[in-house]
């Protein structure tokens, strides 16, 4: 019986340097599992040309001109279906980090991460998850200064901590219950608890608090 492939990936990569994109398109073109569908130099570009073709997942350089990365992701999730978007860059700055997951990236990279990890973000964000790089996390640390006791893996419970994976995937309230057996009720509980002890106030500072602690 003959072996059915799985579908590729379709990517769209955006990038104001012609070099950057001709090689994120030969380095991903000699992997059989992503295909590349569109090319844009900057963001106006990406979303003029992206309701033209189907696309699994955005490679996307943070600074662009005409419009941004963070733009494009914020323009996007007013979008129904929308791909998901991974935000790369060439600074090692936490700040950045935090801005993509509050414009709504799925995946923030160096523009220095090795081919594997370039490979293995691209498919964890087709997959529905999110990937945060390792950057430097003093500002993110600060930010979110733990104040009254150190935070660990010992404070929460296991079903919280399912929870914060959920999260951090992208997941709603209903799709949590749904995984976990509970009700939304209960879920809307468990969150509340969850930022109580993360000492945050919505879903997107409380998942990147949990990276930075390395609860995730």
């Amino acid at each position: 019986m003959k072996r059915i492939e799985p579908a590729p990936i379709r990517i769209a990569l955006a990038d104001d340097q012609a070099l950057v994109r001709g090689g994120l398109k030969a380095l991903l073109g000699g992997f059989a599992q992503f295909e590349i569908v569109l090319e844009a130099s900057d963001g106006e570009e990406l979303l003029d040309k992206l309701p033209a073709v189907t696309i699994d997942v955005v490679l996307c350089d943070v600074r662009m001109p005409r419009l941004d990365g963070f733009g494009v992701c914020a323009r996007l999730r007013r979008l129904a279906d929308a791909p998901p978007v991974i935000l790369l860059t060439t600074f090692d700055d936490a700040d950045l980090a935090l801005r993509a997951i509050e414009a709504g990236a799925k995946g923030f990279l160096l523009k220095d991460a090795s081919p594997l990890e370039l490979v293995e973000t691209i498919e964890e964000v087709a997959a529905g998850r999110s990937i945060v790089a390792p950057v430097a996390t003093d500002a993110i640390r600060e930010r979110y200064a733990y104040r009254d006791r150190e935070l660990s893996g010992e404070t929460f419970n296991k079903r919280e901590l399912d929870i914060l994976r959920l999260l951090a995937g992208g997941y709603t309230n209903r799709e949590i219950g749904q995984a976990i057996h509970v009700t939304e009720g209960t879920v809307k509980n468990y969150l509340m608890d969850i930022f109580d002890k993360l000492g945050t106030r919505d879903r997107t500072r409380a998942v990147l608090k949990a990276i930075t602690l390395k609860l995730i």
